[in-house]
């Protein structure tokens, strides 16, 4: 009886690994940086052409995307990507060095964040006219008009005013120019922007940050005690968060500057962690209403703070006990906001098209609530699509 047991064991072992070795094996899917690069690439050939734009322009959100598809590049080897930022970064450096469409004189901080990706081309190349583009980004932070204490005017329109979308658009820049050029005043400048904005609009309450600071105290939107803005927006978070993991990334070991920005970034992700949404790991447009009517999970916010968190883990400047949260939060990025096109490319929902503060009487942008969930709510937006890149690259990071 045991022998005959033991027949019929040996046989259905071996007849398992026969049909083990005889099914087609399965293949390991394409990354998420990898099908989200591609779908925007499928999407525009011409990246220029990224938000629907009839001609080339200088603008943040085409430098965010493209910025991504060169941390692609570097993070899979494939030259396709590089290939791609350079045909936009090319369509608006003229031989001279000039930036084509880019109005110097409105002092906009949102006009340096494109800026970023000509440090991997002048490194690559060596063609002097980045390195001139880069130095007139450099020269308008220079005279970029600033609030009493030496914090960047968001824009000149926006007198007496930071916002801290303008910490993404601006300082990790600068940080790279000053360890690139060997000007330290400038990495040291970098990191003093995150500070001053971070000291004007952290709540102590939440441990989050209100979107804008007026040190004038005169917009109608300004606390008219502290000057900040009423409520908490996630996306302007994700672009200081973000913003400050990137400048960690130029700051000396040993410089103090670099401590103090690691524990500003730790607190901040301890209290985003607090508002996930408990179901799907993702953030609400409004940052600490939750489920409040008319509150919606957003994904280019969602994505920046993957991004912040990822980065952070894989520096080592968060503990592992972030790991949980942030596998749901990439899970949850995945499963909400991402959708499959018959073509086989992938779509990006829920994305917030646009906010600001102040602005025109007839439109006049409160800071409220109301006003955050009142902007138009669209899809595949570069502000979504470039963060989703840069998140999932980390993620890929950290999985590996």
């Amino acid at each position: 009886m045991k022998k005959n047991l033991l027949k019929t064991a040996l046989a259905c072992t071996l007849l398992g690994s026969l049909i083990a070795c005889a099914a087609p094996k399965q293949e390991k899917p394409e990354p998420w940086s990898q099908r989200i690069a591609r779908s925007e690439m499928k999407r525009f050939p011409e990246p220029w052409m990224i938000e629907k734009a009839k001609h080339p322009r200088w603008g943040y959100t085409h430098g965010l995307v493209m910025k991504a598809m060169l941390e692609e590049w570097k993070h899979t080897g494939d030259t396709a990507y590089y290939n791609y930022a350079k045909i936009y970064v090319d369509s608006l450096i003229e031989a001279d060095g000039r930036i084509k469409t880019m109005n110097y004189l409105s002092f906009n901080l949102d006009n340096v964040n494109p800026g970023k990706i000509l440090f991997d081309f002048y490194a690559r190349t060596h063609d002097k006219r980045y390195r001139i583009a880069m130095d007139t980004l450099r020269k308008q932070l220079s005279e970029q008009p600033r609030t009493s204490s030496g914090g960047f005017w968001h824009k000149l329109r926006y007198p007496h005013q930071m916002w801290l979308d303008g910490i993404y658009m601006a300082s990790p820049f600068l940080a790279q120019y000053g360890a690139t050029f060997h000007v330290p005043a400038l990495c040291d400048e970098a990191a003093e922007q995150i500070q001053l904005i971070g000291h004007y609009t952290y709540d102590r309450k939440t441990g989050l940050y209100y979107h804008g600071w007026d040190e004038s105290h005169q917009q109608a939107w300004a606390n008219p005690e502290t000057g900040c803005s009423p409520s908490f927006w996630s996306r302007s978070i994700g672009w200081y968060a973000a913003g400050i993991v990137d400048v960690l990334d130029y700051l000396p070991a040993n410089s103090g500057a670099r401590n103090s920005l690691i524990q500003r970034l730790r607190a901040l992700i301890v209290s985003l962690v607090k508002y996930q949404d408990p179901q799907t790991g993702t953030w609400y447009q409004v940052t600490d209403q939750g489920a409040r009517p008319g509150n919606y999970l957003e994904s280019s916010a969602t994505a920046l703070f993957v991004y912040a968190m990822a980065k952070a883990l894989n520096k080592g400047y968060i503990d592992a006990e972030y790991s949980t949260p942030l596998q749901k939060a990439f899970d949850g990025m995945i499963e909400t906001f991402v959708r499959t096109e018959d073509d086989g490319t992938y779509t990006i929902t829920n994305c917030c098209a646009v906010a600001g503060l102040g602005g025109n009487a007839d439109k006049y942008r409160d800071g409220s609530f109301d006003y955050y969930i009142s902007e138009p709510v669209i899809q595949n937006d570069p502000k979504s699509v470039g963060a989703f890149i840069l998140a999932a690259i980390e993620y890929e990071k950290f999985e590996n």
